[in-house]
């Protein structure tokens, strides 16, 4: 099939098809059900089959229409057959159910057989039926939909009374009452069979030969229903839903002439009834739906001649007319003349909707909505402008959000119904711009993308409905309106839908300003992107001036205020990207403004915002000068500016603001104010008040228990130290000595989070703060980065933090040959530099959170990686066979842990050091290593992925530098409980190890590797526990079956080492030791030896 445009079949994956292409698979699966009806198997295969057939086509149903007559006709046909097992029945009719629920049940009702002989066999198959019998509905289902077509047949249905069995004389009206019988009774299903039950009511009902016998009755039994039925049980409201569902069909699909005498009544019981309290929502749906149908029965059917028309349905009469503005129509011959009589009842009808459109679920507000619209359209003009000033009552700060919305989606409807009139376009207009930057606050989070999204449906409806000429006046507010949300809103539904809206004026209009241009910009895919399309699509549609300034007030309007803070920092951000493009505006008004709602406002959202705002502009503003007028930075902004931006963090400090849970989420804006405040290098003497305050709001932030204000933080300490301290030598001595000793002192604290704090302000330092302290900084970072005897899991993210920093500290001094230990990363320094660095590549410390040394391990990787390839570089001379050697088998090991991150680290790590250029001297079995880690085939590999990393890393097995690195990391997959891991990491050791029997030097060499392994971890339960499993994998699959024949002592070592071992109170231990010990029975044909055995299982049963 070369006809499709996506690459998968599911609904809404965007795949497009140009014809049916299951259609031979379809028709086999409607001929073989017969056949396999008695294969319940067969049939749920099958099921799922079709389901997937119809369901690839819920987009493009119609593309099955030539197939499907042939195939209702044949499933329909089994169900008929005399004797067919109900299953067959329930397969067969289920197929048409899935059919009608793809292609809809009114356009397959076309194709159902409507014969007059076809109505007694439907009748008394639905009367067999048992409706108590979950399983069939699908079957009543069917057969209700086919009994609503065959009730049309042309013939007076008393001649069909006759034909049936029993009947004659007696049974005039038998017909007729099993079909009301029957309609009555599935009214008040539980299931779909409620919905085709009202359908069928509305056709039986209209029929001329029966609507005066059985229509008033049937009218009784509704009202009567809806009156006394219990709305508190279950059963009442499925009783009130199948009611209310028929009197909605009834009105929908009987002539007007006969139901209008009814819908006094009705509309009276339906006030009374009060629906629109009710707490179930189906329920005031259908209330709403009535009501609709009940005001369009009030009124006589009419097209409004005074509707706004724009073309006509002829594509030839509108193309003709094109050049001409569309107008009114005119009004018809003596139409408007005769006086329109508009009944009593219609007030209540359009207060019902009204209500319904304040409604809080978004079905019955919908329905409102079109009813709304349905019904003005057979109204005078004048009742009809009534309407619509009505519904822009809507729009006022006093309505909760269920109002905006319901307003928006009537406009909409009215407007794409040609009831809006040009006259009103000027108060619509102005309520939608409000309407799409709507957002009601509730609490910690706000309520409004439903609005917007229906705001943007409204200016979609004005491109379809309106002539270009006649919304000339508002397509720059429509135009500027639309990109703002399709640019800035928070939800992606909401830029997608102004983006669409956008595109349609565009293309239905096509005078809105560079909307071509704007367009191509911010697509409906593009906008999908949150961070995008804020910091990138805003900056290229800013370069309009009409689209510049909306984009920036929209910003400081409502996105600096917003609730959810990520975006009010992305705000911040995105006026940072726009200030290139209008920076007088931000200077002379934006930022001033700001300033003055940082010292004004209570609203602490605002004052985040503000706060983050104004940062971000003032280091625009420094960038977008020429590097010869950026000293004169304070100049350029005034002397008022300058001095009220400086002495920002003073107030905020002297009042007390980082507080309490809000000072906590200005606390990450005010330290990024303190890094853009040192990114703008104001001169010394506008520092001097203010630098230490600065250092003093840094330090009591390093600290922080909350990860991202620590590192932002360090963001600002690095700024401070660089931009602040550097070049003023004076201050940068007089600081110096304080800092290190601070930061030095925080790692020897008891203290988890003052220790984390330290290091991270040690590693962040420059190297003219770390020069002449190197050896006192390195010495402590060292200590802490080694393992802490006695509670070792209360300092992981310390030594995480402290392996990281010495990186950062060695790469920011830098290395010299020969140089001070006090200046540089040199001989006398580097070895203790990589003790640390390897031992705590080796940190397994385990606390409640699982094995947490994983991220010290993870951090000594990259450690080791950026401080090997320093070296490399320039510095080969420093580096020794034993260093690197033992940096590789780190490395090694990690490549085949357990931990899928872990591992893609590691083999990360390990590709760097292999392809680095110049390359790293004296990796063992170099060209070994990059004949299995391919460059270009390990590029495109997710090393996190088990199925892709093991092959390749258990490959290492085979090279004898880093046979036991590789063997100690695999056995602590192979013994994980990770099924994938598992999986792939014994698969992979088997393939391995698969000829190593054939050579007796290979063999001996690994077996010596797994003892020497047992040994070194005897008393480590987490090597131990692992190696047993591993053991048990090779042993039951015959590694060491060669064992007996090269007669090397291996399984006697095991049996000795295991005996030994299997002394503990682990039980997954002793359990694998069971398993090993059965094993080597196998190895070991001397009778003591199997008696040993039989005595430790022994001992090992009374253990557990």
């Amino acid at each position: 099939m070369e006809d499709v445009e996506g690459t998968t079949g599911c609904p809404g994956s965007g795949q497009m098809y140009d014809h049916f292409t299951d259609s031979e698979e379809l028709e086999s699966l409607v001929e073989e059900l017969a056949s396999i009806c008695g294969n319940n198997s067969a049939l749920e295969r099958s099921q799922e089959r079709f389901i997937g057939i119809v369901d690839k086509y819920q987009e493009q149903p119609h593309l099955m229409d030539p197939y499907l007559e042939g195939a209702i006709t044949r499933l329909l046909a089994l169900g008929r057959k005399d004797g067919a097992p109900a299953t067959l029945v329930r397969q067969a009719y289920g197929y048409v159910r899935l059919i009608a629920k793809t292609r809809g049940p009114k356009v397959v009702l076309r194709w159902f057989p409507h014969e007059v002989a076809d109505l007694e066999p439907v009748l008394d198959m639905l009367e067999a039926q048992d409706h108590t019998d979950h399983q069939s509905w699908e079957v009543r289902y069917v057969l209700l939909l086919w009994l609503s077509i065959l009730v049309l047949i042309p013939f007076n249905l008393s001649r069909m009374d006759g034909t049936a069995p029993g009947g004659g004389g007696g049974g005039q009206h038998r017909t007729v009452d099993r079909v009301f019988v029957l309609a009555r009774r599935y009214l008040g299903a539980e299931d779909k069979c409620q919905d085709a039950a009202s359908y069928l009511v509305s056709k039986f009902l209209s029929r001329p030969d029966v609507k005066g016998l059985r229509l008033p009755a049937f009218m009784d039994w509704c009202l009567s229903t809806l009156h006394n039925t219990d709305r508190s049980t279950i059963h009442g409201v499925i009783v009130l839903r199948g009611a209310l569902g028929a009197l909605a069909s009834l009105f929908k699909y009987a002539k007007r002439c006969d139901v209008v005498d009814f819908a006094p009544s009705v509309l009276e019981h339906l006030s009374n009834c009060r629906f629109a309290s009710s707490d179930n929502i189906l329920i005031r749906k259908l209330n709403i739906k009535v009501i609709q149908r009940l005001g369009m029965a009030f009124l006589q059917v009419r097209v409004a001649s005074w509707r706004y028309q724009r073309g006509s349905r002829s594509l030839e009469l509108t193309l003709a007319s094109a050049v001409a503005p569309a107008r009114p129509l005119p009004p018809q011959a003596g139409e408007e003349d005769e006086g329109f009589d508009v009944p009593e009842e219609l007030e209540e009808v359009l207060a019902q909707l009204m209500v319904g459109l304040r409604d809080r679920d978004t079905v019955v507000r919908w329905s409102a909505a079109k009813g709304v619209g349905r019904v003005t359209g057979r109204l005078p003009k004048e009742l009809a402008d009534q309407v619509v000033g009505s519904l822009l009552e809507f729009f006022n700060e006093r309505e909760r959000h269920s109002a905006w919305h319901g307003g928006c989606l009537a406009l909409a409807e009215l407007g794409r119904r040609g009831l809006l009139l040009p006259e009103r376009l000027s108060s619509v207009v102005s309520v939608v711009l409000k309407a799409l930057v709507f957002e009601e606050r509730m609490g910690g989070y706000s309520i409004g993308s439903h609005v917007r999204d229906a705001a943007c449906y409204v200016c979609w409806s004005f491109a379809r409905a309106y002539d270009p000429q006649e919304l000339a006046p508002f397509v720059k507010d429509l135009a500027v309106g639309l990109v703002t949300t399709a640019v800035f809103d928070r939800e992606v539904t909401c830029r997608k839908a102004a983006s669409a809206a956008f595109q349609e004026n565009v293309g239905r209009l096509g005078t809105l300003p560079h909307g071509i241009e704007v367009f191509t910009a911010a697509d409906y895919y593009s906008v999908s992107v949150t961070r995008r399309v804020y910091l990138s699509i805003s900056v290229h549609i800013a370069q309009y001036p009409e689209y510049c300034r909306p984009l920036i007030d929209h910003l400081v309007e409502h996105k600096l205020c917003h609730w959810d803070s990520s975006l009010r920092e992305l705000a911040a951000e995105a006026l940072h990207n726009l200030t290139q493009r209008d920076p007088l505006y931000m200077k002379d008004n934006v930022l001033p403004s700001l300033l003055a709602t940082l010292t004004t406002s209570a609203d602490p959202s605002l004052r985040h915002g503000a706060l983050c705002a104004v940062a971000e502009l003032a280091h625009a503003l420094y960038l977008h000068l020429t590097p010869a007028h950026r000293p004169s930075f304070h100049d350029n902004l005034g002397h008022s500016v300058t001095s009220t931006l400086l002495l920002t963090v003073p107030k905020l400090l002297g009042a007390e603001a980082f507080k309490g849970s809000v000072g906590e989420s200005l606390r990450p804006a005010v330290l990024r104010f303190i890094q853009k405040m040192s990114y703008c290098q104001f001169p010394p003497s506008c520092l001097k008040d203010v630098v230490g305050v600065w250092q003093l709001v840094v330090d009591e932030n390093l600290p922080h228990t909350e990860r991202r204000i620590s590192e932002a933080a360090v963001s600002a300490l690095t700024a401070l130290c660089v931009h602040c301290y550097c070049p003023n030598e004076q201050l940068l001595i007089a600081v110096q000595g304080q800092l290190v000793t601070r930061y030095t002192r925080a790692l020897d604290s008891h203290d988890h989070f003052i220790r984390m704090g330290g290091a991270l302000a040690l590693g962040c330092l420059p190297c003219q703060l770390l020069q002449g302290k190197l050896c006192e900084i390195l010495s402590k970072l060292c200590s802490v980065a080694e393992s802490i005897e006695g509670q070792p899991a209360k300092f992981t993210e310390p030594r995480r933090d402290a392996v990281s920093a010495i990186s950062n500290v060695c790469v920011s001094v830098g290395v010299a040959s020969g140089g001070s230990p006090e200046q540089h990363v040199c001989e006398a320094n580097l070895p203790s530099v990589y003790r640390s660095m390897l031992a705590a590549s080796q940190d397994y410390t385990i606390d409640s959170r699982g094995d947490i040394g994983r991220l010290v391990r993870e951090a000594a990787m990259d450690a080791l990686l950026r401080l090997t390839l320093l070296l490399a570089t320039d510095h080969q001379s420093l580096l020794n066979a034993d260093i690197v050697e033992r940096v590789m088998c780190s490395l090694v090991q990690q490549s085949n842990e357990k931990i899928d991150k872990t591992r893609a680290v590691a083999l990360n790590s390990l590709t760097q050091l292999l392809y680095h250029q110049p390359p790293v001297p004296y990796i063992p079995h170099h060209r070994a290593l990059m004949s299995i880690f391919n460059k270009e085939a390990t590029e495109s590999i997710n090393w996190s992925v088990a199925e892709s990393s093991f092959p390749l890393s258990g490959q290492l097995l085979s090279l004898p530098a880093y046979c036991y690195p590789t063997l100690l990391g695999m056995a602590a997959s192979v013994g994980c409980f990770t099924e994938s891991t598992v999986q792939y990491s014994s698969s992979s050791l088997l393939h391995c190890l698969k000829g190593i029997s054939s050579c007796q030097s290979q063999l001996e060499y690994f077996c010596d590797v797994v003892l020497s392994m047992y040994r070194d971890h005897m008393k480590n339960n987490r090597v131990i526990a692992p190696l047993l499993v591993t053991l048990d994998v090779l042993l039951s699959n015959g590694i060491f079956d060669a064992c007996l024949q090269y007669r090397h002592p291996f399984p006697l070592e095991v049996f000795s080492l295991v005996t030994v071992s299997s002394r503990s109170t682990n039980m997954s231990k002793t359990l694998a030791s069971v398993d090993v010990y059965a094993l080597t029975l196998t190895y070991t044909p001397s009778t003591h030896t199997h008696t040993h055995t039989v005595d430790c299982v022994t001992s090992f049963s009374f253990q557990m």
